[in-house]
C-alpha cells in the first residue's frame, strides 16, 4: 500500500433502534412532492449507545412517483446515562409497488422483499458521546405497522 490508496472501509457494529411511529399524516401533493409526516412517539436504543427515544420527532417522507419514500427523519434520545442526542436519519425506502403498498397498510412484509437503508448524524455536547459527531454512521431498517427497527453500523 502506498501513502495514496485509500482505506477500504468496513462497517463495525453500533447499536440498535426500535421507534415507535403514529399513523402518517398525509398532506397530499405539496411544492416538493407527495408529503407524509409520520409522528415518532417513543422508542429504545440498546447495545453501544443505550436509552430512549423521546415523544416529539418525526418523519417528514417525500414520497417519489415511483412510489420510494425518501426519508427525513429527527428525533431525540435520552441515554441510560441521561444525556441527550438529536438524530437526523436520512435515507430511502424502495421496492416493488405491490410490497410498498403492504408496507403502507401495515401488512407484515420480509424485509428482503424491499430496500430501506439510512444515515444517522448526531448532535450532543456529551463529552462521552462527542465521538458519534466524527464518523459516518448507515443503517439497515426494517419497516412494520407500528415501528421501525434498525441496525446502526459505523462507517471506519
Amino acid at each position: 500500500m502506498t501513502v495514496a490508496d485509500p482505506v477500504v472501509p468496513t462497517l463495525e457494529p453500533a447499536f440498535h433502534a426500535e421507534i415507535i411511529v403514529g399513523p402518517p399524516g398525509d398532506l397530499g401533493t405539496t411544492r416538493v412532492g407527495h408529503r407524509r409526516i409520520v409522528p415518532v412517539l417513543g422508542g429504545t436504543l440498546t447495545g453501544g449507545l443505550a436509552g430512549e427515544i423521546l415523544p416529539g420527532g418525526a418523519d417528514w417522507q417525500t414520497v417519489r412517483a415511483d412510489g420510494a419514500i425518501e426519508i427525513d427523519c429527527r428525533y431525540t434520545a435520552r441515554t441510560d446515562a441521561g444525556a441527550l442526542v438529536y438524530l437526523q436519519v436520512t435515507g430511502v425506502r424502495s421496492g416493488a409497488p405491490a410490497v410498498l403498498e403492504s408496507l403502507l397498510r401495515g401488512d407484515p412484509v420480509d424485509p428482503s422483499e424491499y430496500y430501506f437503508r439510512t444515515a444517522i448524524r448526531f448532535e450532543t455536547s456529551a463529552p462521552d458521546l462527542l465521538h458519534l459527531q466524527d464518523s459516518i454512521y448507515v443503517a439497515s431498517c426494517v419497516r412494520t405497522a407500528d415501528r421501525v427497527r434498525y441496525d446502526t453500523f459505523r462507517v471506519s
